[in-house]
């Protein structure tokens, strides 16, 4: 890191050379000070030069992009300069949200393509002229092949989230995207973590790139209290309402592994409360964006979800991320997890878990380095895996096997 991008304090957004309509817009929305990850990025992404950045969730990624290149696009020039490739629906969705609210004094148009929706209205959006492009994998090349899509103005290209295409399997995709674009143009990659597969893709597709690692050794926010309850299988939904009713939880999402367990859940917590709603891969898109609008209104209290609720996705009022089923491997209770307690918030990580957990308990604890606050008796690991307690303290992971999906995908 140069000189270029340190700076000794917070920066204000109102003493850089920004637009005056951009400065406007950001003023408008709250925008002031820079957060770290904007601060130490802002000088490279307006300079052109390629870029790695790792961050923790909740820091302010998607800004970190959007201000820069809303400033960098040329509003006269009725083309995608800016194409920005993200993992699902509903990350394409936020993402174009906070870039219209930075953009919202300028000329600037920014546009979502996706599967589940109609083609034909999007082709229409696109042919009326849009400069920043928000896509996911399947849908992107649907419309390389399939419409007069044109990507020869692009000048930056976006991979967020790049270690999640990874996991969904859409890394060959990725790489046809990255074929299209021929010409000389600036990319910037932004991952939570560098499996090997993501470097070998920097190192083929990056020129010279920065690396910028902001607060690897404080892979937890500060700001998260991890809970656990050691409970038997029966007695997890007794324990999870009388939770609800005991904590103040103000808005909580409660995680299960499968479809049917959500809405097994849902069904339950329903006789208990009000405010209950569920989502899951299997609804309809319309259907999953109208419970996201609703859940970041406050108009739902407690959503049951799968994982597709655990990915990139901002909710500034959840005070409660509950693991009722127990995450499947480790970077699954981070994401989960980094649903709450973002931007500095306090939040609260509530885990159930039975004593057929206590080995995954354990490497979660010492990968994700967190330190347990128990509700109840804390466990023996000793006795249950004749291996030591787990250390705590907090410091860089390394991150845990990946499970990759067989094949590509166009499911997105």
């Amino acid at each position: 890191m140069n000189a270029e991008a340190e700076q000794s304090g917070p920066m204000k957004f109102a003493d850089l050379n920004l637009k005056p309509e951009l400065l406007a817009g950001l003023k408008e929305i709250g925008y002031t000070e820079l957060t770290p990850i904007q601060q130490q990025t802002f000088a490279y992404i307006l300079s052109g030069r390629d870029m790695i950045a790792m961050a923790e969730t909740g820091s302010g990624k998607t800004a970190a992009c959007g201000v820069p290149l809303v400033q960098n696009v040329d509003p006269a020039l009725r083309e995608i300069q800016v194409l920005v490739l993200v993992p699902t629906r509903e990350l394409a969705l936020q993402y174009v949200r906070e870039i219209a609210s930075i953009a919202r004094k300028t000329e600037i148009a920014a546009f979502a393509v996706y599967g589940g929706y109609s083609m034909d209205i999007q082709k229409s959006k696109l042919a009326h002229g849009v400069h920043i492009l928000v896509a996911t994998p399947g849908r992107l090349i649907d419309m390389l092949y399939n419409t007069p899509l044109r990507l020869s103005e692009v000048r930056t290209f976006v991979l967020d989230e790049a270690d999640e295409m990874l996991n969904m399997g859409f890394i060959d995709d990725v790489e046809f995207v990255i074929s299209c674009l021929v010409h000389e143009h600036q990319t910037l990659l932004f991952s939570a973590t560098m499996p090997p597969e993501i470097k070998r893709l920097a190192a083929r597709h990056l020129k010279d790139p920065v690396t910028i690692e902001l607060n690897l050794s404080q892979v937890a926010p500060q700001s998260l209290e991890h809970q656990f309850q050691l409970v038997k299988g029966h007695q997890r939904f007794e324990a999870l309402v009388d939770y609800l009713r005991e904590d103040e939880v103000k808005q909580a999402i409660i995680f299960c592994n499968s479809r049917r367990n959500v809405e097994k859940l849902n069904d339950q917590l329903r006789k208990e409360f009000k405010s209950v709603e569920s989502i899951h891969g299997g609804l309809e898109q319309s259907r999953r964006t109208s419970l996201f609008n609703r859940f970041r209104k406050m108009d739902i209290r407690l959503m049951v979800a799968t994982d597709v609720a655990s990915r990139g996705l901002d909710f500034s009022h959840v005070t409660h991320v509950i693991n009722y089923d127990f995450p499947t491997h480790a970077e699954a209770y981070t994401h989960r997890t980094g649903r709450t307690a973002r931007m500095g918030r306090k939040g609260f990580a509530m885990t159930f878990l039975t004593s057929g957990n206590l080995r995954e308990l354990k490497h979660i604890l010492k990968v994700n380095h967190v330190e347990p606050v128990w509700r109840g008796q804390p466990p023996d690991f000793d006795r249950s895996s004749g291996r030591s307690a787990p250390q705590q303290g907090r410091s860089a992971r390394k991150g845990p096997p990946r499970r990759r999906r067989r094949g590509p995908s166009r499911a997105t």
